[in-house]
């Protein structure tokens, strides 16, 4: 590889708008669901990393991913992302009806 000073190296073009970023997910209660939110968002198109926490209900993800197609994800395996404003001081009941959570 040459190196043209003043320009940046392939790596530092692809890794300069990488993130990393946590949201909230609803309706995951057991393994299995952690499983599907994993794969879900994992196979999302500049999706580098991804790791998903049953207990604090969240999944972060390393990568270039909008939220618009992680959230698209997420919905797709029959979850929810929570936004911001639903997340802060207030308890988030399960996902009920279609969605979240199939083993029981």
């Amino acid at each position: 590889m040459v190196r043209v000073w003043g320009r940046p190296t392939e790596f530092e073009e692809r890794t300069k708008t990488m993130t990393v970023t946590t949201y909230q997910v609803q309706g995951m209660t057991c393994g299995h669901c952690v499983s599907s939110v994993k794969a879900a968002v994992g196979a999302v198109p500049g999706v580098t990393g991804v790791e998903v926490d049953l207990p604090a209900e969240s999944v972060m993800t390393t990568g270039t991913a909008t939220t618009q197609a992680v959230s698209q994800a997420v919905a797709d395996a029959g979850y929810a992302l929570v936004s911001a404003d639903q997340a802060v001081g207030r308890s988030l009941p399960m996902a009920s009806g279609t969605g979240g959570c199939r083993c029981s």
